[in-house]
């Protein structure tokens, strides 16, 4: 694509990307590439356009969530993004899953702090029986007890395992991609890409609403960053975080450069536009790359966690 081609775009085209994405078009690649190689000069106009897609969906609405660490470290997983993988050497805590006292108290929190959602996250590729008994009981009685809606996080699932979450009453179960197909053997061994679109899967199946993601900064081209949001598409998950890489010292990733404010905004921007118009797409670990700029830009084409 020339560069005046890329030029014309810049200046006249974001506003028709809001309305394709309002009539539920997707973005080529081209086009893509564009919001993410715009001027920074256009941030401005391309923030706009976004928040029109998010306005009509949703208006100026934040939705908050409140997360537990229910089980952290410990992990065979090789992921080079975290540092309570087996390869990391951050100190981190390590303890086993949490008691379900515990996890009822986490929720009275969560109502208190006026959370709509409480989210069960534990390090891990998966729950065992065992964990996945004390994460159904705990959610059973929350939902007996307290009008909040239950996210969990607990690593690739069975078929089964999928159905019993859903039967307990979790609402929506969160499992990323994380990064590009291609880019994926570069940030773990220890599963496939595909092991994770499975599980996306099986939770449609079951019910639960699919919650599902990418982490930026891990080394993938703009390219495969809207390719990322293609494959969300077609995953075609309700709930949609993004994420910028928060280099932890001590993983595989320690010296990844953060993204920036002007490059993070874009990529903000580009998942609004790609991603079903009425699918919820938020900032999860996206505040720090904002920070220097403006937190709130970053709530123009999305929503906050």
């Amino acid at each position: 694509m020339g560069m005046i081609t890329i030029k014309t775009i810049e200046k006249n085209s974001w506003q028709l990307f809001a309305h394709k994405a309002l009539r539920g078009e997707c973005l080529t690649l081209e086009e893509g590439l564009t919001v993410l190689e715009a001027d920074n000069d256009e941030v401005l106009p391309l923030m706009q356009a976004a928040f029109q897609v998010r306005k009509h969906f949703y208006d100026k609405k934040v939705k908050l969530n409140m997360i537990i660490n229910a089980k952290s470290g410990l992990c065979p997983e090789d992921c080079g993004y975290c540092s309570q993988s087996i390869v990391s050497t951050s100190p981190v805590k390590k303890y086993s899953l949490l008691d379900k006292g515990t996890l009822l108290a986490g929720a009275r929190e969560a109502m208190a702090r006026k959370a709509g959602t409480y989210c069960i996250v534990a390090s891990g590729k998966g729950p065992t029986e065992k964990e996945l008994d004390q994460v159904v009981s705990a959610v059973k009685e929350i939902r007996e007890t307290m009008p909040l809606k239950i996210c969990a996080c607990l690593g690739i699932l069975k078929d089964e395992q999928a159905q019993r979450l859903a039967e307990a009453g979790v609402h929506r179960y969160n499992h990323n991609l994380n990064t590009s197909r291609a880019n994926y053997p570069s940030i773990t061994t220890t599963h496939t890409y595909d092991q994770r679109v499975e599980t996306v899967e099986q939770v449609k199946v079951s019910g639960m609403s699919p919650c599902s993601g990418v982490i930026i900064g891990m080394g993938e081209t703009n390219r495969e960053i809207v390719e990322m949001a293609f494959a969300l598409r077609e995953l075609d998950a309700d709930s949609i975080p993004i994420n910028f890489l928060n280099a932890i010292q001590g993983t595989p990733l320690e010296n990844a450069g953060r993204t920036s404010a002007m490059k993070a905004l874009k990529v903000l921007a580009l998942f609004r536009f790609i991603c079903r118009p009425k699918r919820f797409v938020w900032q999860a670990a996206a505040r720090l790359a904002c920070v220097h700029c403006s937190p709130c830009l970053c709530t123009q084409p999305t929503h906050s966690s």
